[in-house]
């Protein structure tokens, strides 16, 4: 009789799964993948949520130790734990963890041997008496009756299956990528009653869903956007490329394709870092502007010598912070900085680059191309000294974003890479955000550019594309931040939330609808503050931009191929990355195919959109 009542679990799971694989009366709208979708995730149950620990609230305090039995280090489970939180494998004890995460294969355990059994015991009473433990079960229900002093677990989740989107599903669950709203089909002993399960209420993070949970036609999306960017590929627009799709805050696509280079050695992942280009506008001064901004502490109306005395009597000086971060200051597009350290023999001019390091010239550029320590004063001085150009209107230029890093840092007295990492980039848990990548990651995880035959002579791989930025030491507000497609994802859907994202308001909701509305449009100029818009009046030879996007939408491109675009009608994220300055930026492709408008607006068909509707 005994052996029957542990057997019993297992028979209300095959019950439970011919239920579930016959599925609910088919509605005509709701496909068969967003279905499975649905009933995986209200399959998959939270048993205990002791001081309501999930979703877990902060993924930038303390480390996260995952332990396994049964399941494959790399599994869905570590790969969507990976998306919210490095986690840590640790040793079998360890003592220095917030919270411990132990997942279980419960048919593995049940069929291991005693001692195998026993060792795993003894670390799950160790982590309770160190930490909260969140104890994830797949499969058989019954092992809940065998684990011991499961009173004493801070968070219980359990999953009918171990397949991939149960993995997923319990992943997110923890994080807060997804909500709780499963119940048991049955009793486990008398420890769990039928119907128990708690409910979490929203989401707090970006989660991962096929795209028909979103009202996307999948098929549609998938082979569409593979068409386009595989004609990139064959055309040699850029030798890789990866898109993310994100809609309702939730990741419905992210696909990589080709290869790093055209040796077709290294295959594009979907974790690769990028060069963001120009996307650094957006990406690294302006949110901490935009928080100043609602703090009350930046004035965008105030002249830009208000925050940089230095610029006072000057012509960019008098200019308005709003204007310039509208591109409607008056100011010229660019300098070109390292040309004007040449003599007119071509020589570098004194006290500019020296080809050995040295505590005068410690910025480096290259292996034998070393910077001045104080150049930095001769760029801000030709941005001073730049006259303004005699009537207002929208010119794209960089060089006012090149000062915003100084406005930051006056105003929070932190370096801006230290204040965005703090502020912005560790609560998201977006670790790949930073400059100067090669300090955290290994070079072939990053997306080479360009081979660069006028300045540094060599490929450039790991250090930012732009000459300015690469002067600044590699910081700037115009270019120089680097990332993944994924993280990128977390710090727009800040944007798409209003300033709020994993339960906490990073920036104020009425200081990001300032920036990303139009300015000055009945002057002619479409963008936002940093951010760009859709054209006034849409045409398609120029706009890279999809004809669907609507006027409230917003985003950014960068020189080197990157480019996102979020719309707070849908709301909805596309980002594409590429490197389409391999081998040099001659490359123009991925202007000349329209590649980005039309990956983009295959996303408003796949919803149904109509061209420009």
């Amino acid at each position: 009789m005994k052996r029957y009542y542990v057997l019993l679990p297992f028979i209300f799971y095959w019950i439970f799964n011919q239920a579930a694989a016959q599925g609910p009366a088919q509605n005509p709208a709701t496909t068969a993948a967003a279905a499975a979708w649905q009933q995986a995730r209200d399959a998959v149950v939270l048993l205990r949520n002791d001081g309501d620990l999930l979703p877990v609230k902060k993924v930038n305090s303390g480390r996260i130790w995952l332990h396994h039995f049964g399941m494959e280090p790399g599994c869905e489970f570590d790969r969507t734990i990976g998306y919210y939180r490095e986690p840590y494998h640790r040793p079998k004890l360890a003592s220095d963890a917030d919270v411990r995460i132990s997942a279980i294969d419960a048919a593995a355990l049940m069929a291991a041997d005693t001692a195998a059994v026993r060792e795993f015991e003894r670390v799950l009473r160790y982590d309770m008496e160190q930490s909260a433990v969140v104890l994830v079960v797949f499969g058989n229900p019954a092992l809940l009756l065998r684990l011991p002093e499961l009173s004493r677990v801070r968070a219980l989740i359990w999953a009918p299956g171990r397949d991939a989107i149960f993995q997923s599903i319990a992943a997110q669950l923890i994080f807060g990528g997804c909500t709780a709203s499963g119940t048991l089909p049955f009793p486990v002993g008398e420890v769990f009653s039928a119907g128990a399960g708690l409910a979490t209420q929203d989401a707090i993070r970006l989660g991962f869903a096929p795209p028909e949970t979103a009202g996307l036609d999948g098929s549609l999306l998938k082979d569409s956007i593979a068409a386009v960017v595989d004609q990139g590929i064959r055309q040699r627009a850029f030798p890789g490329a990866q898109v993310l799709v994100a809609k309702n805050g939730k990741i419905v696509y992210h696909e990589a394709f080709g290869y790093h280079t055209y040796d077709s050695l290294q295959p594009v992942s979907t974790a690769d870092i990028y060069d963001f280009a120009s996307v650094t506008k957006v990406t690294s001064a302006l949110p901490a502007l935009m928080r100043l901004h609602g703090e009350g502490r930046f004035d965008l109306d105030a002249p830009l010598s208000a925050y940089l005395p230095y610029f006072r009597n000057s012509g960019v000086g008098r200019a308005s912070c709003r204007e310039l971060l509208a591109h409607y200051g008056g100011l010229q597009p660019s300098i070109v900085f390292w040309r004007e350290a040449k003599d007119t023999k071509g020589n570098w001019k004194k006290r500019s680059f020296r080809n050995a390091y040295s505590r005068r010239y410690p910025v480096r550029i290259t292996d034998s191309l070393f910077l001045h320590k104080r150049y930095k004063k001769q760029i801000f001085k030709g941005i001073r000294d730049l006259p303004l150009l005699e009537k207002k209107a929208y010119v794209y230029s960089d060089l006012s974003f090149i000062l915003y890093p100084d406005i930051v840092e006056k105003l929070t007295g932190e370096p801006l890479e230290a204040y965005l990492k703090k502020t912005f980039y560790a609560p998201l848990g977006a670790t790949t955000l930073t400059f100067n990548p090669l300090r955290h990651f290994p070079q072939q995880r990053i997306v080479p550019t360009e081979r660069d035959t006028f300045f540094r002579k060599m490929q450039v791989h790991g250090t930012v594309h732009d000459e300015t930025a690469a002067m600044l030491g590699g910081v700037s507000g115009h270019a120089g931040l680097f990332g993944s497609a994924g993280d990128l994802a977390k710090l727009v859907q800040l944007y798409l939330n209003g300033g709020e994202y994993g339960g906490e308001r990073l920036i104020d909701s009425a200081a990001v609808e300032a920036f990303t509305r139009c300015q000055y449009c009945e002057e002619g100029n479409r963008r936002g503050l940093g951010f760009d818009k859709p054209l006034l009046q849409y045409d398609p030879e120029e706009s890279y931009v999809a004809a669907s996007a609507s006027p409230a939408s917003f985003g950014h491109s960068g020189y080197t191929g990157t480019f996102f675009w979020a719309d707070p009608e849908h709301d909805l994220l596309v980002i594409f990355f590429s490197n389409r300055v391999y081998p040099d930026r001659s490359s123009v492709g991925l202007y000349d195919l329209n590649i980005r408008p039309r990956i983009q607006q295959v996303v408003y068909n796949a919803m149904g959109e109509k061209n420009g509707g």
